[in-house]
């Protein structure tokens, strides 16, 4: 016969009871949500998990940046037209382009200091300087050296170098511009969060619902019932950033929110393109469930100049 004095009390068998289904509960969800994330690892070949991570670890420090010294958003810029540049220069080079880093990098410091520090018509004098200086470096490259380049292939080098350079440094240089306005941290970060609003709306709307694609030659995954489901977070997204964070009237939001939804949508077709034509699937795998940079910034580059234009037309409706 058992001693009583050896028999747990009953409050503590109950709280072990507890505590044992809590952790069926937890190690049955984890379950559940592990094998839904393979699912859509399966679908759309990103890490779901890692996506989340990576993205709220860019975006907390973004918000900060913006929130706190907005000049501190320029490293962001550097960081992130750097990383592209090279990203991009490595991707031509292995598609037999020759991309010339030194010029680029060098092109990208004086374009974003000049979007800082300069009126806006010399930044346009620095920007053809720096497109100059990458043609001038490619064609005396290729003068120089010992083997001899075909002219139509001098050429391609040529324009891929200026697609670099326009395509990565110059438009970000165009959300540094409109950093430098009265509340122009509030504009940067409206255009980013429409930008990213309207491509998650596309994401979400496209796994749960997409069947009819869009651009099937160009990316397959993506889907008319996505697209609408973007204009729908876009447009949202636009009124609610446009009455509360930049305090114009809210129906400037519908423009604003179409406005940068059709320039994140040709951003991110434009890059599939490109990256249809190399043969790759994305940029670099330096962003876990993301890819590389470029591949999160192919939407949001092309609309920090239809955000610039959009501050010009917009703020005089600004309400006091």
């Amino acid at each position: 016969m058992t001693d009583a004095s050896e028999q747990p009390p009953d409050g503590r068998g109950r709280r072990r009871g507890r505590r044992s289904r809590a952790r069926a509960e937890i190690d049955r969800a984890r379950a559940d949500f592990d094998h839904a994330n393979e699912r859509i690892k399966q679908r759309t070949g990103r890490d779901l998990i890692g996506a989340i991570v990576i993205g709220l670890v860019i975006g907390i420090a973004l918000l900060l940046s913006l929130l706190i010294w907005k000049p501190v958003f320029i490293l962001f810029v550097l960081a992130a037209a750097g990383t592209g540049i090279f990203e991009f220069g490595r991707a031509l080079q292995a598609g037999g382009r020759r991309i010339d880093l030194a010029p680029q990098l060098v092109g990208m410091l004086a374009m974003v200091a000049s979007a800082w520090f300069l009126p806006l018509w010399e930044h346009w004098v620095v920007v053809c300087a720096a497109v100059v200086l990458v043609v001038v470096w490619r064609l005396v490259a290729a003068a120089a050296g010992r083997r001899r380049t075909a002219g139509g292939s001098l050429w391609q080098d040529v324009l891929a170098g200026v697609l670099v350079q326009l395509y990565v440094p110059f438009t970000g240089s165009l959300a540094i511009i409109l950093l430098r306005q009265a509340s122009g941290e509030l504009w940067v970060l409206a255009f980013i969060v429409l930008a990213i609003v309207a491509d998650t709306s596309a994401y979400a709307t496209g796994l749960t619902l997409g069947k009819h694609p869009m651009a099937p030659r160009v990316s397959p995954k993506k889907t008319w019932e996505g697209f609408a489901g973007a204009v729908v977070g876009a447009v949202i997204a636009g009124i609610l950033l446009s009455f509360f964070m930049l305090g114009l009237p809210w129906a400037t939001g519908i423009i604003f929110g179409l406005v940068i939804l059709f320039t994140a949508t040709i951003g991110d077709l434009g890059e599939s393109m490109i990256k249809r034509d190399l043969g790759i699937k994305d940029m670099s795998s330096w962003l876990p469930g993301h890819g590389g940079v470029l591949d999160r910034l192919d939407s949001i580059l092309p609309s920090a100049g239809a955000a610039l234009a959009l501050y010009y037309l917009l703020t005089p409706l600004v309400t006091q």
